[in-house]
C-alpha cells in the first residue's frame, strides 16, 4: 500500500472539523454561555418547581432574557429559584414569575410577566407574585379520584 500525505492531511482535517462540530453542538445544547457583562439576579419562590433545572431559560413573551442560576430549599421548605437576568432588563415591582412547559410534555422554563408599576425590582429582590409548575400527575390523580371539580 502506498502512502499519500495529501490523503492523510485531508482525513485529518475532516476529523478535526468533526470534533469541532461536536464541541460546538455540545456547548450550545448543554446551555453553556458566557455573559461578559454579568447579569443581575432576582429570586422567585415556588411551592413546586416540577422539572425545572439549573440553566433552564427565563423568558418574557417567548424571548429568552436569562436563565435559572440555582434552585434551593428555603427555611419554609419552598423552592427558592435564583434567576440570572439580562442586566439591561427593567422589571416593575408587581411583575410575576410562573413555571411553564414548552408544549405538552416539553422542557420547563420560567415565564416572567411584567407589571405596570413605576418602581423597578432591584438585584436580589424576590418576586411577590409566583405561579408554581402544573403537575400532570396531580391533575390526572384528581380526575381519576373525582375531586378535580371540587373547590379547595
Amino acid at each position: 500500500m502506498q502512502k499519500s500525505t495529501t490523503r492523510d492531511f485531508v482525513v485529518g482535517l475532516f476529523v478535526l472539523a468533526g470534533l469541532l462540530a461536536v464541541a460546538y453542538l455540545s456547548a450550545n445544547l448543554g446551555g453553556l454561555s458566557y455573559s461578559g457583562d454579568g447579569g443581575f439576579e432576582l429570586v422567585a419562590v415556588f411551592d413546586d418547581v416540577g422539572g425545572l433545572s439549573q440553566r433552564s431559560p427565563v423568558k418574557i413573551s417567548g424571548v429568552k432574557v436569562g436563565q435559572v442560576k440555582g434552585i434551593q430549599l428555603d427555611e419554609d421548605l419552598r423552592a427558592r429559584v435564583a434567576l440570572d437576568l439580562d442586566p439591561a432588563l427593567e422589571l416593575p415591582i408587581d411583575s410575576s414569575a410562573a413555571i411553564r412547559t414548552a408544549g405538552l410534555l416539553g422542557d420547563q422554563f420560567v415565564s416572567l410577566e411584567p407589571g405596570a408599576e413605576d418602581e423597578l425590582l432591584r438585584p436580589g429582590e424576590v418576586f411577590t407574585y409566583t405561579e408554581s409548575a402544573l403537575s400532570l400527575d396531580k391533575l390526572v390523580g384528581r380526575l381519576v379520584h373525582g375531586d378535580a371539580f371540587e373547590e379547595e
